[in-house]
């Protein structure tokens, strides 16, 4: 049975951050993430994952200035020092929070650098967050991300994803594949699935078009969870969708594996 997780970054938005933990658990979530939790003590986050039953699932390491359009920054040249910075902040949160895997978002391909140096920031910065990661006992996941939704965004496939971490060396870094980015760069994501099950320590969902919850579009959810189980994979599914229009009112879908 999927174990599934509330992304409070993008669902019960209708109220407060620190009131989304609430409503996850009342909704019948084990476990949620978010992209970021630093705006927040991780005292208080803990607190409430504590008070509700939680497992804080993932987040993803500092990415730079998302409200002006950063959407990671792990493969400029010129950002390394920031970035070595943030490493240390998302292991002080992972490690308060009990959370035992973080994300890093490449970033989108800085203008002007060749592609050699941009790929050789990458993965030299994946280096170095893969073992203080690992001396925390946490483990570092990378994530494709459509270029249609972020034109630019570096790393946008399932096998250059796999190329990178092999380039690494590390055996602390994984695949978070994320269904609705790979049907649209890749298609035919029960193949992907299947094929690297052994790399992928984490999945998130929402269909496409639209991004919406499953159900509101062209992706046979109800066959990729049976397919999931039967190919062993045991790790959370995070939940990283737009409701259509609430969250509660959404959440048809899931009530067969929230209630089991």
């Amino acid at each position: 049975m999927p174990r599934f997780a509330a992304n409070l970054s993008m669902l019960f938005n209708e109220v407060a951050f620190l009131e989304r933990f609430e409503a996850a658990a009342g909704a019948g979530f084990k476990g949620v993430e978010c992209q970021f939790p630093y705006d927040f003590e991780a005292s208080e986050i803990k607190a409430r994952l504590q008070h509700w039953g939680l497992t804080q699932v993932l987040h993803n390491l500092p990415v730079g200035n998302w409200a002006a359009g950063e959407r990671g920054i792990a493969c400029h040249p010129d950002r390394v020092e920031e970035f070595k910075i943030g490493v240390d902040q998302a292991i002080a949160y992972a490690t308060e929070l009990g959370c035992s895997q973080v994300n890093c978002l490449a970033g989108i391909a800085p203008k002007g650098v060749g592609a050699d140096r941009v790929r050789a920031t990458f993965v030299e910065n994946l280096k170095f967050a893969a073992d203080k990661l690992k001396d925390a006992g946490i483990r570092l996941l990378i994530e494709a991300i459509n270029t249609r939704d972020i034109p630019g965004f570096y790393l946008c496939g399932t096998e250059q994803a796999l190329d990178v971490i092999r380039e690494t060396g590390s055996d602390n870094i994984r695949v978070q594949y994320d269904v609705y980015h790979m049907q649209i760069m890749e298609g035919d994501v029960a193949h992907g699935l299947e094929k690297n099950i052994t790399m992928i320590q984490h999945i998130q969902v929402a269909d496409n078009p639209g991004r919406g919850e499953p159900g509101t579009g062209e992706i046979d959810f109800l066959y990729l969870f049976k397919l999931l189980d039967q190919i062993g994979y045991a790790g959370w599914i995070g939940c990283e969708y737009k409701p259509v229009t609430t969250t509660m009112e959404g959440l048809g879908w899931a009530e067969q594996y929230l209630k089991a």
